[in-house]
Parts: C-alpha cells; structure tokens; sequence
C-alpha cells in the first residue's frame, strides 16, 4: 500500500526558515557579548602621554555644544588635549555657546566657516575636512598622536578619552569607534534606536571581523571616532568620503582597503548619545541616508524581506499558527527578543531593566518601523525631498 504524501506547507517551512535566522542571531550575539571590546576607565589606565586633539563639527548645535565642552574640558588622564569646535555655518548661537563654555580654558578654540560644502562634499564630510586641515596647524608632525572626530550631541564621561586612546592602542588598530550608548525618550525613539547597535551585533562576529581587513565587515559610529593621525592623514582624511551620507562605515572601508585595521567597542557608561529629540527629528535624520545602506531599491526590498522572514514570520506564526509552527514560531520570536536585550546589555553596560524587556518584546513593530523608514527614505530621495540640517542631500 502506497502511504499518503504529504503536503509541503509553504507557511509552516518559511516559519522554520525565519525562527531559524532568528537563532542564528542570537547565537552571533552570544559570541560578541563574550567577545567585544569594552572600554576601561579608572586606575587600570595609564596616563596618555601622546598629544590628543578633539575636532567637532557642529551645525546649530547650540542646544548641545555646551555640555560636550563641559564634559571634554572635565577629562582626565591627557597630558596634551587641544579641542577646535567648527561651526560650520549654524544660525543659531552655536560658536556663542561653545566659547562661553570654554571660560576662558586655551586648550580650546573655535573655527567658524560660513563656506558651503564645494562641489562633490556633503556638509558634514566638508566640515570634518576643514577641522582636520586646522588640527595640522596644533601638531608636531614627527607625533601627530591621536585625532578625535566627536559629534556635538555625544556626552562623555571622565575617562571617556583617556580609555578610548588605551583601547586603540591596545588593539593596535588605525580606527577605534567606541560605540556610545544610544540614550531614547519618546516611544518612537525606543523602537527604533535600539536598533542601531542590534543590527551589527546580532548579524556580524565582531572577533572574526577584527582579525581582518575586509572592507565588508566594518562597523562604525560616526557619533565617536578615534584615529591614529598619522593613519588618517595618509588616507587623506575625509576626502576619501567626500560624497558619503554614512562616512563613518565608508572612513573604515577606506582605511582597510589600504591595508589598515579597524575596531569596535563598547563605550558603555563612558559615553552615550541621544540623537534625535521627537519623531520628527527621527524620521528626517532616517530618511537622509537609508536609501544608501542596501546599494540599490532592489538591495533594500531584499534585506526587508528577510528582515520580514526572520523578525516578523516567527511572532505571527507564534499568535495564529499551529502545531509545530507555532512552536518554531515562538523560538523564533524568543530568539529575536534574547538577540536585543543581549545586544541592549553590553551597549550600556547593565542588566536590561523592565523598558529594555518591553522594547525587546516590541521588535516586530522595531521591524515594521524600519521597513517603514527604508521605503520612506527611498521615496523621498526619488522625489527630490531629503534634507538635513537646512541643506538637500543628494
């Protein structure tokens, strides 16, 4: 007698197939909370003794620039910190705020430029170029040390830098990005920013990533970069990226294709970062560079579909499956939450408190949100729409 075939249920093994990448996540996760780098603050440090210059571009950052300076002129453990604000062509009362914040302290300066960004130059790569050319000016060329890209809303503690220098050096990389913690308010916020640290965390071994130079398998926070000078004067400094929309990531590609490192590690509590204030502010600062980061539509469509697959399958599967489906829908759904509160942990440095559980429960929706923003942002650069900062963005 002939058994009874049976019939492939394309919904029961797509669920399969997406609690599966869910997994694989957490497992990745697993291997760089045991891996990653963490910055070290405190007496395990040794004094720097190398010269340390701080450049931060700023446009209408008069809200913040002040409480970075505060922070950066509270550091410790520097024997040479020189600092130089560039305002780059604010409106607001940035350069005000920021010499008012440095009460009168000479290892601080500010550059204003009311250029706009030449042809080819976005306005923060521009920026960044015209701060570095200046920084040359404070630097003995036999030992450049260390050159320091800060944005203005980054807050740092102490020891932030002292630890960051010991961190780059100690890995014997030309680009240490501390990751700062990503601080969120508003709902909207929660979802989404937690994000950023969880999409690298959970797809990319950080370990094997460091002991190569593969321009692929960069990760970098523009937020907080720390060079080695004399490696970022040879590239070329921000030139190599004139055009870029993520210059932080493209900056580390650069670098490796030249045969030189980059490395990633947890700021924790020495450093955090709020960046947007409301949706709005969200959405804008979103929209400006999501287009870029899959290479085409067709590049984004497809990471949103395995995105979908892995992240928004397994939960659906988990309320309205059955059976073994609704089994592997809920792993999948478990897994995807474990991946973020593991990725959550080692970016601030704590134990994932009850907001963290909720948010982590809420990463379908932290999904949806980013489909959301990728198609938003393709379609308002297709219509000629994007700006940041009171400028377009090509």
């Amino acid at each position: 007698m002939v058994p009874p075939l049976h019939r492939f249920d394309p919904v029961a093994g797509a669920t399969r197939v997406g609690a599966g990448l869910a997994i694989a996540g957490a497992a990745v996760a697993a291997a760089n909370a045991a891996t990653l780098p963490r910055l070290h603050a405190g007496p395990v440090l040794e004094p720097i003794t190398e010269p340390v210059t701080v450049v931060v571009p700023a446009r209408n950052e008069a809200d913040r620039i002040g409480a970075l300076v505060s922070d950066l002129r509270g550091q410790r453990g520097l024997s040479t910190l020189r600092v130089l604000v560039l305002d780059d062509d604010s409106t607001d009362a940035t350069a005000d705020v920021a010499r008012q914040a440095f009460d009168g302290d000479g290892r601080f300066a500010t550059i204003r430029s009311t250029d706009a960004p030449p042809p080819g130059w976005l306005g923060k790569t521009a920026a960044c170029r015209r701060a570095a050319e200046h920084a040359t000016r404070l630097m003995d060329p036999r030992r450049p040390g260390v050159l320091v890209f800060l944005d203005a809303d980054v807050r740092l503690e102490s020891d932030a830098l002292a630890a960051a220098v010991t961190e780059l050096r100690r890995s014997g990389a030309d680009l240490l990005s501390p990751w700062p913690r990503q601080d969120a308010g508003s709902t909207v916020e929660r979802l989404i920013q937690p994000l950023l640290c969880w999409s690298w965390f959970a797809s990319l071994p950080t370990a094997v990533a460091a002991r190569n130079i593969r321009p692929s398998m960069v990760v970098a926070c523009g937020q907080f970069l720390v060079f080695d000078a004399a490696a970022y004067y040879r590239l070329g400094g921000h030139a190599a990226v004139a055009d870029s929309l993520t210059e932080d990531l493209d900056i580390a590609r650069a670098l490796r294709r030249r045969g030189e490192r980059t490395a990633v590690a947890a700021a924790q509590h020495l450093a955090s970062c709020r960046m947007y204030t409301s949706p709005t502010a969200l959405r804008a600062g979103y929209t400006r560079w999501l287009w870029t980061a899959f290479g085409s539509p067709a590049g984004s469509a497809a990471v949103s579909g395995v995105a979908a697959l892995a992240y928004l399958l397994p939960p659906a599967a988990a309320v309205f499956g059955r059976g073994r489906t609704r089994t592997w829908g809920a792993a999948g759904y478990a897994a995807a939450a474990v991946s973020r509160l593991t990725a959550r942990a080692v970016e601030t440095g704590a134990r994932p408190g009850v907001g963290d559980v909720v948010d982590a429960l809420a990463h379908p929706a932290s999904i949806v949100g980013l489909i959301h923003l990728t198609a938003a942002s393709h379609r308002e650069r297709h219509r000629g729409r994007l700006r940041w900062k009171g400028r377009a963005v090509t």
